[in-house]
């Protein structure tokens, strides 16, 4: 439990953010848990407006309960100490359980291994710092406590940590280029994110990315993705805006039968490690599908030169930012 004095006015949810160093919808979501208090009264609204000298009162969430499943999965661990995990996510995969989700998702697998997580978004989330599309594979973040939790959400929101992609598309690009638009749900189909910007459409939230062509096939191209906002499906709206979707992204515009899934994977994860304050980076070697799909459409093995680490980031070094 954390109890202090505001002597700042303004609104509570964005002066617990500044003061616990965590998002808004984390601490809206601590509110709707009855979680906080003011003066002795527990709040209901993130909005309410607090005075100078307030008293607040912010509880420690319950420890997450969920009942483990048996998990038939076994998903590669690229680094774990006592504060979080890192892993390599298959794809099919969905992060966390939802209603309308019949099979295992990574929080049950989690939960199934005896893993200890943070439970600063509630116990469908606990240990989500950040999530992987469902067929999107590659290197993910888990937090196993809330100081953890809170740090590196907060790394995400300034920019500190954050991912390199790599996708296989369909045609080419000519050269490296910046998407850079409002992306928001698209007007005629829900399920989808558009260049809100392109069909003049007014909201949105900015989003930008740097694609970087890697390696040629004769009708698809290996690309790096770096990503400065993390919205959702964000490499892969931006690429159907240019054109160029994904392999086996048919939401986004792919060709049937061009790939078995979304041929999208999180290669590179960097973080200042919240305990220790040093930079880490983490490499998600591609997956055996993801490898034969390139086999497969770039002829051979060649491709592969252009992912060793330090020649696949020299790609982005030149960057403005």
């Amino acid at each position: 439990m954390k109890e202090w004095v505001i002597w700042q006015s303004g609104r509570l949810d964005q002066l617990l953010a500044q003061e616990l160093n965590i998002s808004r919808s984390q601490v809206l979501g601590c509110i709707k848990a009855g979680l906080v208090s003011m003066d002795g009264k527990i709040c209901q609204k993130g909005g309410v407006e607090v005075k100078p000298g307030s008293y607040v009162c912010v509880q420690e969430p319950p420890t997450a309960e969920i009942t483990p499943l048996p998990t038939t999965l076994n998903i590669e661990c690229l680094y774990e100490d006592e504060d979080l995990l890192v892993i390599n996510k298959p794809p099919h995969l969905a992060v966390h359980p939802a209603p309308s989700l019949k099979e295992e998702s990574l929080v049950d697998y989690l939960v199934a291994k005896g893993y200890q997580l943070s439970n600063l978004n509630g116990t469908s989330r606990c240990g989500i710092v950040h999530r992987l599309d469902k067929e999107t594979s590659g290197a993910l973040v888990i937090a196993k406590n809330n100081a953890c939790h809170a740090h590196l959400s907060a790394q995400l929101q300034s920019r500190q940590m954050g991912r390199y992609y790599v996708a296989l598309i369909q045609g080419h690009l000519r050269e490296p280029l910046f998407v850079e638009c409002h992306l928001g749900r698209h007007p005629k189909n829900r399920l989808k994110r558009a260049n809100l910007d392109a069909l003049k459409v007014k909201g949105g939230k900015p989003s930008k990315t740097f694609f970087v062509p890697l390696f040629d096939g004769l009708k698809c191209q290996l690309v790096g993705a770096r990503l400065y906002s993390g919205r959702t499906h964000q490499v892969r709206a931006h690429l159907e805006s240019l054109g160029r979707p994904i392999l086996g992204d048919r939401l986004y515009g792919a060709k049937e039968g061009s790939a078995k899934r979304t041929m999208l994977h999180a290669y590179i994860l960097y973080l200042i490690h919240p305990r220790t304050g040093h930079q880490h980076l983490f490499k998600a070697e591609l997956l055996k599908d993801m490898v034969e799909c390139a086999q497969s459409h770039l002829q051979g093995n060649n491709w592969y030169g252009c992912l060793q680490e330090a020649s696949f980031l020299e790609r982005f070094s030149t960057l403005f930012v």
